[in-house]
Order: structure tokens, then sequence, then C-alpha cells
């Protein structure tokens, strides 16, 4: 397989407090809409980076992803990229893309994955990021090429950064109701209602 997802899942929801990863919408937790996403398509390996509520959510896992526990999640996001980032890579050294996706997005879908990589294909371009109101953000694709500074990134930024640095080689692909994440009780009753 030349493409695997990274799934961050490891932060402690501080400002909602309690795990919005477990959080119900539609059936299902916030985390299963995700992995049921990337499931269905045809990436793998697919990486869960667990951390805060690690064996809340295991609970929660179907048996066709694999998971890894970020000892050091309180450190912010890059921590958890690279945790992902290096369990893939150990599983599937020869792969060529990464996707990384947040576990907090409630209208992710296989398309908006499999949109990622066809529009690597089409342009050739080394990081293909998802676009909605105004923002890029993720789900995002690294092609192999970026996995040494994904591997070395530090503090809460997260891979945002890279975008930034390298913009001559995104392109981008819009994700309709990407900017819906859930950080606050507000949040998720303003998802209830729709």
């Amino acid at each position: 397989m030349d493409t695997g997802i990274v799934i961050l899942a490891a932060g402690n929801s501080s400002r909602l407090g309690r795990p919005k990863q477990l959080l119900e919408f539609k059936q299902k937790t916030l985390i299963e809409h995700t992995i049921n996403a990337a499931l269905q398509t045809s990436f793998q390996p697919i990486i869960v980076v667990l951390g805060a509520y690690a064996n809340e959510i295991q609970e929660k896992l179907p048996i066709e992803v694999n998971f890894v526990i970020n000892e050091n999640w309180s450190e912010g996001m890059s921590s958890s990229i690279i945790a992902g980032v290096s369990a893939l890579l150990k599983q599937s050294p020869m792969v060529e893309n990464i996707i990384i996706a947040v576990s907090d997005q409630a209208f992710i879908t296989a398309e908006v994955f499999e949109k990622l990589k066809q529009k690597q294909v089409n342009t050739k371009k080394g990081i293909i990021a998802s676009t909605y109101v105004k923002t890029t953000g993720t789900p995002v694709l690294f092609n192999k090429e970026y996995f040494p500074q994904l591997l070395s990134l530090t503090g809460n930024n997260g891979a945002k950064s890279m975008l930034k640095l390298h913009d001559n080689d995104v392109a981008i692909v819009a994700f309709a109701m990407g900017n819906i994440d859930i950080d606050t009780e507000t949040d998720y009753n303003n998802l209830i209602k729709q």
C-alpha cells in the first residue's frame, strides 16, 4: 500500500472536560466516524494515536486499526504526529504518503481522504491539504520527502507550519463542513442540532 493514515486522538479535550473522541453523533462516536471513513478507503495501515484517555478510547477501536500510545501527549500535537508517523513507518517502511487526520471532524468521509490522494496523483505536489472557510488544515497528505520534517516537529503547532514553509508544493481540496470540529460544549451542542 502506498498511502497510510494517522488519526490523532491523544488530546485531553481540556476545554470540553471529557474525551471529545467519545462524543456521540449520529449513533457513533466522533472517533468511530473518522476510523470508519479511513476503513472505507484502500489506504493502509491506519494508525490511531492515543494519549490522555487511552484506555477508554481503546475499547472503541475496531480490530482493523492499530494504535500507538503517545506517553508525551501533553507536549502538544507534534508529539502525537511523531508517534503516529513513527509507528506507521515501522509497520510499513515503504509507504509513499501519509495522511494525517484528527478525530473530531464530524463530517469526515472516505471521499475526503480519497480526494487528497487523487489530487496528489493529478498535481504531483508533495503536500495536499483540505480547505474550508478560508483556512487549510486536516486531513492533509504528506509525501515521503516530508517524513523527516514530520518526525522533527516540536510544540503544539502540528504540521501547519509545514504548509506555510512549502507553500509552492501544496495543493488543496475542498472539504465541506471541515471547519466543524469540537472543542467546547457549545460546539458539541451546535453539532447535535444539525
